[in-house]
């Protein structure tokens, strides 16, 4: 059976991409990421849905980004902005060069369980506007691991960066992994490791927009409203 790669946040992205990964028949090995972030419900997240999935490796990579910080997600004298729809700059919740940090630790691992296949749930159409979820970063980073592994350059065997929803809503992304049976209650996407969802950061907005356009509730709780719901202020 081929095998695949699959970055695993334990965000909604991460949770469809893996969802995917499977049905398109690969044996799937998830990573995770301990990078210093505010709190750690997406990584419990994230071994929840490896479990439920049934992967076949789910290892979490420890590293300390916090240790320079630059970010709102690992620096917590820095404020988690209101979540703005409309908004053109680049949030501070955005971490200094993250997903290539992450994809150079899958192509490392890719490379030693004989993958040519990874599985990154970036989209640059409903995004916070990061750099790193765009197809020119995703094609560049490709060429860099096929210049910079040896299975590329020595044996023929090129590895692939799938970043299926790259193009795509993620209205149009939940309606797919409700298709192929994502659970979404296993799934975290708030900025705040609170005990529920604050409804107000970027990250809330999207997936709470999603959600509605989808036509389906969210099935995780939020604070002032309950499930599904946006709060008011």
């Amino acid at each position: 059976m081929k095998k695949a790669v699959v970055l695993l946040s334990g965000g909604l992205d991460s949770a469809t991409a893996l969802y995917l990964a499977k049905a398109e028949g690969y044996e799937v090995y998830a990573i995770s990421f301990d990078y210093g972030q505010r709190h750690n419900k997406e990584l419990l997240c994230a071994a929840k849905l490896a479990e439920k999935a049934g992967v076949k490796q789910h290892i979490t990579i420890k590293t300390n980004m916090e240790a320079w910080g630059g970010s709102a997600l690992t620096d917590r004298s820095i404020d988690i902005p209101k979540g703005d729809e409309n908004r053109k700059d680049i949030p501070v919740t955005y971490v200094p060069a993250r997903n290539m940090i992450f994809l150079s630790y899958a192509a490392s691992y890719a490379e030693t369980i004989g993958s040519q296949d990874i599985f990154i749930g970036v989209s640059q159409v409903d995004y916070s506007g990061y750099v790193d979820c765009r197809q020119e970063f995703i094609n560049a980073m490709e060429h860099a691991i096929n210049m910079g592994t040896v299975c590329a350059v020595e044996h023929g065997k090129k590895i692939k960066i799938h970043a299926p929803f790259i193009h795509m809503k993620k209205s149009e992304e939940i309606q797919l992994g409700m298709k192929l049976g994502v659970d979404y209650s296993f799934t975290w996407s708030c900025y705040r490791g609170e005990d529920l969802a604050c409804g107000v950061c970027d990250s809330c907005v999207l997936r709470l927009k999603a959600f509605h356009e989808a036509g389906y509730g969210d099935p995780i709780k939020y604070k002032g409203n309950g499930n599904g719901k946006r709060i008011n202020h």
